[in-house]
């Protein structure tokens, strides 16, 4: 199916502001190398340092923006960084914490359908907390009513992280379910890109916490998820147009170093 011509032309603005305003905003930490400078130059030290620096906004700067963009045609309400609730019943935070303790344990398999409706169960029972969950990156609402959050993790994310990312969701389902106990909720983990690419997406770390087939996608299945078939291969394309439209700006700008 592809993305249409107006989408692409406004993920591409996206990424020229995005990369243009990081030119703009970016000072180089101040770092005495002298084996690396002399070794590779300024000029590449310089290069490193802001693709660094670039990394750890990527998700904000560009993944979420782009994936609104994405997400238009298929959703009616698609917003970033949002509050999933304020509120969790305490029986749903018990019921949370013995499905992270059997998880850890081993003495269960990670079953996001089970776990959900185990949720639903108690999610208006006893004393209501006020609660501060964690921001959703990615909130979709479809037509029939279905709710989608989804937290945008780094391609490598740390083994030990997990425990935390299955609670993350987990409290988005009580959050959701405290407000509407009949409501339809997904609760998921992307990963933007496989760097293990050509190989498939080591999924193994992830499997003890994790349902693979529900609250995990990984490069082609996240953006085709949000723009339809298609569109994480028209993405990748935008990403190289933009490169290629923006290289003597991007060669400019880091050959000012080569001189300092």
């Amino acid at each position: 199916m592809g993305l249409s011509k107006k989408r692409i032309e406004e993920i591409e603005d996206i990424l020229k502001s995005a990369l243009r305003r990081k030119f703009q905003n970016y000072n180089p930490e101040p770092a005495y190398m002298p084996f690396h400078t002399r070794l590779l130059g300024k000029d590449r030290m310089a290069l490193f340092s802001f693709i660094h620096s670039l990394n750890t906004n990527f998700g904000t700067s560009i993944f979420e923006p782009v994936a609104l963009v994405l997400a238009k045609k298929k959703f009616i309400m698609a917003e970033c960084q949002q509050i999933a609730g304020k509120q969790i019943s305490e029986k749903a935070q018990s019921v949370i914490q013995r499905i992270m303790d059997n998880l850890t344990a081993a003495h269960a398999k990670p079953d996001k359908e089970k776990e959900t409706e185990m949720i639903r169960k108690v999610a208006q029972q006893g004393v209501m907390h006020t609660v501060k969950p964690t921001k959703v990156d990615i909130m979709l609402k479809d037509e029939a009513g279905e709710i989608f959050l989804i937290d945008i993790k780094t391609a490598k994310p740390n083994k030990g992280g997990f425990r935390e990312f299955k609670r993350t969701l987990l409290e988005w389902v009580g959050v959701i379910l405290a407000n509407n106990p009949k409501a339809k909720v997904n609760t998921m983990i992307a990963i933007p890109y496989n760097p293990y690419e050509p190989k498939p997406y080591s999924r193994w770390t992830m499997a003890g916490m994790l349902d693979l087939d529900s609250e995990l996608m990984v490069a082609e299945e996240f953006w085709d998820f949000l723009g339809g078939e298609g569109a994480y291969q028209d993405l990748l394309q935008c990403f190289e147009r933009v490169g290629i439209a923006l290289t003597r700006e991007i060669d400019r700008y880091f050959a000012k170093f080569k001189h300092k």
